[in-house]
Formats: C-alpha cells, sequence, structure tokens
C-alpha cells in the first residue's frame, strides 16, 4: 500500500469546528495517509490536540475516538436545549443555525459588560472537558505528532506557538480564549488570547519544522462576499471575518511568492529554497455552506447541528480524496496563484 504523508493546518471558528472533526475523521480511516505535524487555533486547536492525544493512546482508532468524545461532551442534548432534537443536513442547516436564547441572552451581556465583571470567577466548562479527556503530561512525553498550537500574546499583539513537549491545559486553553467571553488565560505571568486573531492556524512551522512537502489546510471561513456589508450587525460581522481570515490569507501570499521566486531560480542551493519548490498546498472546505451561516451560529453547541457540520466534513473530506488523492507528493491541488493577484 502506497503511503503519503501530510501536515495538517486547521483552522478556528467555534462550534463550526465540527466540520474539521468530520474531515479528520475520514482522514484517519484512510490507512495510506500518514499525519507528521499539525497546526491550529481555537477549536482547529482543540481538533490538534483531541487527535493527538488519541493517536498516542491508541493509534487511528485511538485518534477518531477522542475527536468523538470531544465534541460529544460540547454538544448540548436534551434537557438542556430548548431546541427539538430533529435530524439537519446541509441542506437545512442555515435554518437551524441560530444559537440557543441563553447564549443570545449572554452575548447582549458582553456589550455593556467584560468577562472580568459578568463571570468574575471565569467559569469556563471547556476547562473541565478537556481536563477530563485529554492527558496532557502523557501526550508531552509521548505523542509522535509534531503540534504548534497558537495563542495571541494579549501584550505585544504578537503570535505564541506552544509545542507538543511543552502543552498544557492552559496552553490549549488560550488558543480558544475569546476576550468578550473569558479572562485572558496567564501563562508564566503573561497574559494570552485566542490564537486566531494572529495566525488561523498558521502555516510557517509546517514549512519550516517538518519534512512532508504536503500541507493539507481545512478552512472554516465563508466565500467570497460579493455585496457591500450596509447595516451596523453586516458591518460588525464582516470586520470580524477579515480579522480572523486576515493572517492565513498573508501566509498564503507569502508563500506563493516565495514560491514563484524559488522556482524562477536556476538552482536550488538553500534548504528553505528546496522546501519551496516541493511543497504542495491542499485545502478542504465547504464555503458555499459556511456563507449561509451566521457568525453566531458559531456559538451553536447544539448536537444535531454539530452532527450535521460533521457530516458535511466527513463528505468533503471523501470527496478530496476521490479527486486528489493522487496530487499528494506531486502537486497542489490548492490554487495557490489567487494569492499572486
Amino acid at each position: 500500500m502506497q503511503k503519503k504523508t501530510l501536515t495538517l493546518a486547521l483552522q478556528g471558528g467555534g462550534s463550526h469546528g465540527a466540520f474539521t472533526w468530520g474531515v479528520l475523521e475520514r482522514l484517519l480511516e484512510d490507512e495510506r495517509i500518514d499525519i507528521e505535524g499539525i497546526t491550529g487555533a481555537s477549536a482547529g486547536a482543540m481538533n490538534a490536540v483531541a487527535l493527538a492525544h488519541g493517536w498516542t493512546v491508541g493509534g487511528r482508532d485511538g485518534a477518531r475516538q477522542a475527536l468523538q468524545d470531544l465534541w460529544e461532551s460540547v454538544a448540548v442534548k436534551k434537557p438542556f436545549s430548548l431546541q427539538a432534537d430533529e435530524e439537519y443536513t446541509a441542506d437545512n442547516l442555515a435554518a437551524h443555525a441560530h444559537p440557543s436564547p441563553g447564549i443570545n441572552a449572554l452575548l447582549s451581556l458582553t456589550r455593556f459588560f467584560s468577562p472580568y465583571q459578568w463571570n468574575p470567577f471565569d467559569i469556563n466548562p471547556l476547562r473541565d472537558i478537556l481536563a477530563a479527556q485529554i492527558d496532557f503530561e502523557r501526550l508531552r512525553a509521548e505523542c509522535p505528532l509534531k503540534l504548534f498550537i497558537a495563542a495571541t500574546h494579549v501584550g505585544s499583539g504578537t503570535l505564541k506557538l506552544f509545542r507538543t513537549r511543552q502543552l498544557t491545559l492552559d496552553m490549549l486553553l488560550a488558543s480558544a480564549c475569546l476576550p468578550s467571553l473569558h479572562h485572558a488565560v496567564e501563562i508564566n505571568g503573561e497574559a494570552y488570547w485566542d490564537g486566531g486573531f494572529t495566525a488561523n492556524p498558521p502555516l510557517f512551522p509546517l514549512l519550516h519544522q517538518c519534512r512532508a512537502h504536503d500541507i493539507m489546510v481545512v478552512l472554516l471561513h465563508s466565500a467570497r462576499h460579493t455585496g457591500v456589508p450596509l447595516t451596523v450587525n453586516e458591518i460588525h460581522v464582516r470586520l470580524t471575518e477579515i480579522g480572523f481570515n486576515a493572517a492565513i490569507s498573508t501566509e498564503l501570499q507569502a508563500i506563493a511568492l516565495a514560491q514563484r521566486e524559488a522556482r524562477r531560480s536556476l538552482f536550488a542551493f538553500g534548504h528553505l529554497e528546496r522546501r519551496l519548490r516541493n511543497l504542495h498546498i491542499h485545502s478542504i472546505a465547504s464555503r458555499e455552506l459556511m456563507g449561509q451561516l451566521t457568525t453566531l451560529s458559531r456559538l451553536n453547541t447544539h448536537a444535531p447541528f454539530l452532527q450535521a457540520l460533521r457530516n458535511e466534513g466527513r463528505a468533503r473530506a471523501e470527496a478530496w480524496l476521490d479527486s486528489h488523492f493522487h496530487h499528494i507528493g506531486v502537486r497542489s491541488s490548492f490554487n495557490l496563484a489567487q494569492f499572486l493577484r
């Protein structure tokens, strides 16, 4: 059986990260694919660490189970959900994407009060879920995968990467710390916020610190917008989208420009030049579906909503494998030229 090696770059996006769960689940089922390293921010970091923990404990099957355990723990089920437990599909998902009334009430508070006021004890259910499911000590000692978890240093506004051998629960929580909902996470006396502000997700560690020639980017952002936002809400939503997607667009543009120059050169003497010449970028996304979902739907943790996103991720990964598996190790299946305009 022909084995091919990928590195993974997992974008953040709240509960939309359940799409990435489905993508990873399908990739893990394909034993022709090996994984060397993973970068992630926010929900992408959660998926990355859950996969790595499961892989460490039980290989591919363990990784799939760990991802399932994570998202089933995040999911809100009856009697705590006020929504009906009907089955959603990609076709009707947008109609059911709104978060619960309780979440809407919470968001209204965040417009007037900081989390230091309305949540003085920094209650975060995700902390208990991750502490119960991830053995960080074993992950640091035994994980065979290279992890690069992104967080944003509050003081400088710069990217901080936490790696496999140093990773702790607080570092993972820092990667998903939205400042309107949670206190900044303090690590070694420094405060950190969500990694999506500065890298969503970072690509350069996979280029510089991994050997695999192929990077698979799992994207959660929507298709390109054609209209101009006019209302206050539309402008706010678009600014948020631009902010969370700017970093990866800049990195992809930098890679495209550097790769073009490396391939124009007659000789490739340097390690980086050779890496760029042989680097292939791939992507799995559902941009049309994500374009139908609101920004607030990223806070919807209703079980059928997450399951529908997971199913869509599986379907998109299946389609990618059917069409592009043979491109791994040969050429990019993602159009980097769009960033050379």
